[in-house]
């Protein structure tokens, strides 16, 4: 189909800082976004699952966020005058079209085509390939999210030697949150890109079902399954994830005693949650409470969650919201058993293999699987005797830059994602087990590799379905104080989690797009104080937007 150029608004009807979903000949879309005299026009929706990107955040430094709507819970951020992609977990650039204001209205230049919600997307812009590259390159030990936003980081940034991907997994990297909201099974239907695309656009060797058993950082080499093969290399990103614990109590490996991480125990879970079954879920937190929100449907003759606080998720996000969605899925049929912990897990009496129930308190919990949601442990066991020192709780020091801090090489090696203990902006350091940090950590080694390099200070952020969709951004570990707008106990709150007199993280249901902004706020320094937030400020009133900001956005 050719170009067309159409008028698309009159152009006092978008105002500095506003963005507008217009039509564009037919059923096509555009994103139009002003700031100041500039209008800019993009695809309309985010390429991660197709939120309408109007409805998000926009900033006068030319970001817009993703807001989170409908069935797209992320925190995707794109570059309005470019398309092109600036935080994870979006896999794909937005498209970007020719704009001009004439005769007081606003007209867009584009292909028909690529203005519709399926062609939504373009191939991020790949300053290199890595075709007939010469080298040892960089190695990435892990196939997760990390993994994937580092390769598409170092094309993007012009990096142009090998790039190897070291993975346990059977498939190609997969949107992993996908498994515990939905349990799926096939992985061809979540995976970011297919082996065949990472090895032609990319130029990315993916080795798939092989074990990195330990590395030797100062001959440069990882080692493959306990000897049997070695590669070398020229930098080395460390991004292996985490590996689920198990409590260590009486019958935690019997057959039907699951913890979750991957496609073998999403396919798992599915088989054994069938109508009639009884569940036992091991932990209340995230993971754990997401399998049992997307079993809650299947008609299972009984759900119970065993858990140490006393309320769910009350160590992230407080009593008040634990609480609330604690009344929500015992409405669905759940059953709590809080404030306690597991004695054993004991087998059938006609087969010692197979769990049959879950003892707490001295009361027997009947069962015909167990689901172990207890965590995870960072993956780092294969770092033993590399010289890098490794922490009490498995993770790794890194830099701002995102290096490991200790060993033999601390100039080469980086650690990302659930393994790595890096700076956080508002002081100390942390590692934090959330999916879009670690694709973000991706990003910004791929970045820094290319020798682009800039401090990693993105703002974490993670969601959770739950009946509805949770969100939230920030770090609020041992918050002193919860300010609660709303009522969680009918699912539509927001709580600012509050620290040292600042409120350094917040979250919220069925209000969108208040955490999308709230993520801006806290990444450019203006979240408004405990104080503000308790009179009355509306998050959403700040602007961020407009022209007149920009000098308090880019500073």
């Amino acid at each position: 189909m050719s170009i067309k150029t159409i008028a698309v608004l009159d152009e006092s009807e978008l105002k500095d800082g506003q963005m507008k979903e217009v039509s564009f000949q037919e059923s096509g879309k555009v994103l139009l976004s002003r700031l100041g005299d500039k209008v800019h026009a993009t695809s309309a929706f985010c390429t991660h699952y197709g939120a309408p990107l109007a409805k998000g955040v926009l900033t006068s430094d030319g970001r817009v966020v993703c807001p989170w709507h409908g069935g797209d819970p992320n925190l995707s951020c794109f570059n309005v005058c470019t398309g092109d992609i600036e935080d994870a977990p979006a896999p794909m650039a937005l498209h970007s079209f020719k704009t001009e204001i004439k005769d007081g209205k606003i007209y867009v230049t584009a292909n028909p085509e690529s203005t519709q919600k399926a062609n939504m997307s373009r191939q991020a812009k790949l300053l290199a390939s890595g075709v007939n590259s010469t080298g040892n390159g960089v190695v990435i030990v892990g196939g997760g999210s990390g993994g994937f936003h580092a390769v598409e980081s170092l094309r993007e940034h012009g990096y142009s030697g090998p790039i190897t991907i070291l993975s346990k997994e059977t498939y190609s990297p997969i949107d992993r949150t996908k498994l515990s909201k939905a349990l799926i099974t096939d992985p061809a239907k979540i995976e970011w890109r297919t082996p065949a695309d990472l090895k032609i656009k990319y130029g990315t060797n993916i080795r798939l079902g092989v074990e990195v058993t330990s590395v030797d950082l100062a001959q440069k080499k990882v080692e493959l399954d306990a000897g049997k093969d070695f590669i070398s290399y020229d930098k080395l990103i460390l991004a292996a994830g985490g590996t689920p614990r198990r409590l260590p109590i009486e019958g935690a490996k019997l057959q039907n005693v699951f913890t979750f991480r991957g496609i073998d125990d999403s396919k798992k879970v599915d088989a054994a949650a069938k109508e009639g079954k009884k569940m036992v879920v091991i932990g209340s937190s995230f993971i754990s409470m997401e399998l049992v929100a997307a079993v809650s449907q299947r008609k299972l003759a009984s759900i119970d969650v065993i858990g140490m606080e006393e309320f769910p998720f009350e160590n992230v996000l407080g009593k008040a919201i634990g609480e609330g969605l604690m009344k929500y899925h015992e409405s669905k049929g759940v059953k709590f058993h809080m404030s306690t912990k597991v004695d054993k897990i004991v087998a059938k009496k006609d087969d010692p293999n197979v769990a049959a129930g879950v003892i707490v308190n001295g009361t027997t919990i009947p069962c015909d699987f167990v689901v172990m949601g207890v965590g995870v442990a960072p993956a780092t066991e294969f770092l033993k005797g590399s010289g890098i020192e490794i922490e009490k709780d498995g993770g790794i020091k890194v830099d701002e830059h995102l290096r490991v801090k200790s060993g033999p090489d601390t100039k080469d090696v980086y650690a990302i994602g659930d393994i790595a203990i890096y700076p956080q902006p508002s002081g100390g350091e942390a590692r934090i087990e959330h999916w879009n940090v670690a694709g973000n950590h991706g990003r910004a080694v791929g970045c820094n590799i290319s020798g682009k390099e800039q401090p990693f200070v993105k703002v974490p952020v993670f969601w959770s379905a739950q009946g509805q969709q949770l969100r939230y951004c920030g770090f609020g570990a041992k918050f002193e104080d919860v300010i609660v707008k709303g009522v969680p106990s009918e699912m539509k709150f927001i709580a600012y989690y509050v620290k040292g007199g600042k409120i350094v993280a917040v979250a919220s249901m069925q209000n969108d797009p208040v955490v999308s902004k709230a993520s801006e706020l806290l990444r450019l320094g203006l979240m408004p104080s405990p104080e503000e937030v308790k009179a009355g400020k509306d998050l959403l009133s700040i602007d961020i937007s407009s022209a007149g900001t920009k000098s308090k956005v880019t500073s």
